[in-house]
């Protein structure tokens, strides 16, 4: 490997280690900030309220970092086909990037099967209430799943690049709060 290669291969490792892209600020047990914004689903867009959404019961609020590439696919796919599962339990499913409505929409219907609803976060202001941005790319989210209580308290959150176990781990996390209720 010649020496430009090697730098620039430090300088992303480097970039990688420290940008704290992979942390969640918010613990368990943590208020969860309210926001309203644009949200699409089945292609029709609303308007997203989670004080609204949190009357009706837990959320899964999960960030992602942009619509339509392979790993948000994929992780959209794998939310869609959960998606009655959590509605068994009383679980809404919200995906949320900083993608704008139109693609939303788009992404709605072809991703996430009509199923549930993303939300879109133009300026990343939710992504960066959450601390959820990808420190490495300003203004994208990064790949960041909470459950959050009806009382606006977040129940677990899991943080992985990979979109795999985000649906399996947010399932259990909201099967284990519903049992808890009982």
């Amino acid at each position: 490997m010649n020496i430009r290669k090697r730098a620039l291969a430090l300088c992303i490792a480097a970039t990688l280690a420290f940008s704290g892209g992979a942390q969640a600020a918010l613990a368990v047990g943590a208020a969860t900030p309210d926001f309203t914004t644009e949200a699409a689903q089945g292609g029709v867009a609303f308007k997203f309220s989670l004080a609204e959404t949190l009357k009706k019961g837990p959320v899964v609020l999960y960030f992602y970092p942009k619509a339509f590439t392979s790993g948000c696919t994929i992780e959209a796919h794998e939310f869609a086909e959960a998606t009655p599962k959590f509605q068994a339990l009383g679980a809404t499913v919200v995906g949320i990037s900083n993608d704008n409505i139109e693609t939303l929409k788009k992404f709605s219907v072809e991703a996430c099967r009509d199923k549930f609803a993303v939300a879109a976060d133009n300026g990343a202001r939710i992504t960066k209430q959450y601390d959820a941005g990808l420190g490495f790319v300003p203004g994208m989210a990064d790949r960041i799943s909470y459950v959050i209580s009806p009382a606006g308290k977040v129940l677990y959150v899991f943080s992985s690049l990979s979109p795999e176990q985000h649906v399996a781990n947010t399932l259990k996390a909201v099967a284990q709060w519903r049992a808890a209720q009982k």
